[in-house]
């Protein structure tokens, strides 16, 4: 049975360039957000659940999920997120799992940026990867790449777990400030090493 690993970190915290990183030491990725996407695009499997609970002013020209207007609901109105998440999570996981299975890798990653949140993917994981660095840092990063204001990464933030609840979760951690590209690989391909060695392999969740 493949090692699945569940992989998470704040917005901001380098968690693509360490799923990335993985992906190249052999694990096969499984992106929730990818999944996320697909679903709300035209025809998606959520799409006609979307347009029964929000309206069709949330379904764009296309046919898919306007998430510029849906992404201002669901951080206006904390109702709305979680009737949009009763819809999609359910999805994310079952074609998760679809692909997980698909996959002959000896590592599943899941990158799950809401993984703690979510109170699921504890159970369906054999370890959980945390990115972390600090605060500043995060909306240092996400202002540069995104253009977003710096109290618009801060709203993000302050609906994410917190950077304690994270660590709390993680079977380890990985502090991606102020290292280099080649330190984190490094230290990726030893936990690889240790997660991966048959004497360090865990049981299954039954």
């Amino acid at each position: 049975m493949a090692l699945r690993i569940g992989l998470t970190g704040g917005i901001g915290s380098g968690k693509s360039t360490v799923a990335a990183l993985l992906a190249g030491l052999g694990a096969t990725l499984v992106d929730t957000d990818a999944i996320a996407r697909q679903i709300a695009l035209p025809g998606g499997a959520a799409m006609e659940s979307i347009r029964k609970a929000f309206g069709a002013e949330f379904i764009d020209a296309a046919g898919g999920l306007d998430r510029e207007r849906m992404r201002a609901l669901a951080f206006s109105d904390d109702t709305a997120r979680r009737r949009l998440e009763a819809i999609l999570h359910p999805l994310i996981g079952v074609e998760a799992e679809l692909q997980a299975e698909a996959s002959a890798a000896p590592v599943i990653v899941f990158d799950v940026p809401l993984l703690v949140e979510s109170g699921r993917w504890r159970a369906r994981v054999h370890k959980v990867l945390v990115v972390d660095c600090a605060e500043t840092t995060q909306v240092t990063r996400v202002v540069a790449r995104s253009g977003w204001t710096a109290d618009a990464v801060q709203a993000v933030i302050a609906r994410q777990a917190t950077r304690g609840q994270r660590r709390a979760c993680a079977d380890a951690v990985i502090f991606n400030e102020a290292i280099s590209p080649d330190q984190l690989g490094d230290e990726l391909r030893s936990l690889w090493h240790a997660w991966t060695h048959p004497a360090t392999r865990p049981a299954s969740h039954a």
